[in-house]
């Protein structure tokens, strides 16, 4: 049976797999379906599209994105599906969220080099030129210097919320986030729930929040979360009337226990799971039945 897998990342942010890439790998697994979520960039959707026309039978590549946000102080994501992302104004509103993120950067860059870390700007973009940077990349940087093992440790001692060189930067409301991509036609998902370590009762008070200002669907099926957990959240699901929706969070080596589509091995997403979500999408002009 074909599946899909709506919760993966490119070169264009910070996957080490290119678009192109990622299409070929979609088409071999076979997926029938996946989205491109980069982090406050939709820079690699039009090259993964070119390739999808390119290949025979290749699968169908979703438009989307993912919005890191702020709520009372923890960063949540929130993964936008189907969206009109060529729209001059979410490019504009795009730009934003990415001038604050280099400004973060820079911020981290600044307090790594008073701690002594040999690093700068340029030599960062030497390394990764213009994509989008997230922590992902200044790991991958600390562990190229040798100063870590692993991507995991350069988390656990440096980067890693609290810790001496993490800088949270700006960030938009988890709420303005879903009510933007409502204004662009998309469908907004709560993206890995579980990953916030909020109490049941402080997860309810985000999932009321973000309903009321438009949220469609939640992530019930992620790579690492047991039947126990995905019960839990299509219990919740089901209260808050929120469609499932799910995926790997692929990011190639920077996360290299978790394979497009099927996660840690764990991971079957429906073709009906996209389905459902557009068909419940207001502003779908026409809801796909291709999947």
């Amino acid at each position: 049976m074909k599946t899909i897998d709506l919760h993966v990342h490119s070169t264009a942010s910070d996957g080490t797999v290119s678009p192109a890439g990622l299409v070929a790998m979609a088409a071999a697994i076979p997926l029938c379906a996946f989205a491109l979520t980069d982090h406050d960039t939709t820079d690699g959707i039009d090259k993964a599209l070119a390739a999808a026309h390119s290949i025979p039978g290749a699968p169908e590549v979703v438009p989307g994105i993912e919005l890191s946000t702020d709520f009372f102080g923890t960063d949540v994501h929130i993964v936008g599906l189907d969206l009109s992302y060529k729209d001059p104004d979410f490019q504009s509103f795009l730009a934003s969220l990415r001038q604050n993120r280099l400004e973060k950067n820079q911020a981290m860059i600044d307090r790594m080099q008073r701690g002594g870390i040999p690093i700068s700007y340029e030599q960062m973009a030497v390394v990764f030129g213009e994509q989008v940077w997230t922590r992902a990349h200044f790991a991958r940087y600390l562990l190229s210097l040798g100063l870590v093992s692993s991507i995991a440790e350069a988390f656990d001692r440096y980067i890693g919320d609290h810790c001496p060189y993490y800088v949270a930067g700006k960030k938009i409301s988890s709420a303005k986030a879903v009510s933007v991509i409502r204004q662009f036609d998309g469908i907004p998902v709560l993206a890995h729930p579980l990953q916030y370590c909020f109490p049941d009762t402080r997860l309810r008070t985000l999932i009321t929040d973000l309903k009321s200002a438009g949220l469609i669907g939640m992530e019930v099926y992620y790579s690492s979360y047991t039947l126990p957990q995905q019960r839990y959240l299509l219990s919740l699901a089901e209260e808050f009337s929120l469609l499932p929706s799910g995926g790997s969070d692929f990011h190639g080596e920077n996360k290299p226990a978790i394979h497009l589509g099927s996660g840690t091995g764990n991971l079957t997403i429906s073709p009906k799971i996209l389905l459902h979500l557009r068909r419940a999408n207001p502003s779908a002009r026409t809801p796909s039945e291709s999947v």
